[in-house]
């Protein structure tokens, strides 16, 4: 069984980029995202998986993912998945030995960027970078899968 503890953070400044990898386009529509579960399709660079997570409001959430045929990939995110598709370039940034993931999002959700850690249990202690800002971890806006029907661009005054 897969399980990801994974903390969300906004960020306070762009310092991050000095240590980040050239970072890697990342396309992803979601077939379903109803209340127990979602079921995405993801394309990562040359590669495409598809993704069951659990919709629990929590650090910790069962997920699974297996690879797919980047054609069929193709295929599901342009004729099945729920539009508009999220994507984003995805950049990796180490720190203090941890290894952190920045989505910095593009189209409907353009201007959004957070930071996210993953753990290996849920109140587990982690250096936090100076440029790390407020956790929005238990804040269900900033799940990609609420981005599909309320985009970032839409949320207005009511954003970071």
């Amino acid at each position: 069984m897969g399980i990801e503890i994974e903390r969300k953070f906004l960020l306070r400044n762009d310092d991050w980029r000095a240590l980040a990898d050239e970072g890697m386009i990342y396309r992803q529509g979601y077939l379903v995202g109803g209340r127990r579960a979602s079921v995405r399709v993801r394309l990562e660079g040359e590669q495409a998986f598809l993704n069951i997570k659990s919709m629990t409001l929590d650090v910790t959430r069962l997920e699974f993912e297996y690879p797919v045929p980047r054609e069929d990939a193709e295929t599901m995110l342009a004729q099945l998945c729920e539009k508009p598709l999220i994507e984003k370039r995805r950049y990796r940034v180490p720190y203090a030995g941890r290894q952190w993931e920045i989505d910095v999002f593009e189209g409907e959700n353009a201007g959004l960027v957070v930071a996210e850690i993953e753990l290996s249990a849920a109140d587990e202690e982690f250096p936090r970078p100076p440029w790390l800002g407020k956790e929005v971890s238990h804040d269900p806006r900033y799940y990609n899968v609420n981005l599909v029907h309320h985009p970032y661009r839409a949320w207005g005054g009511d954003g970071p």
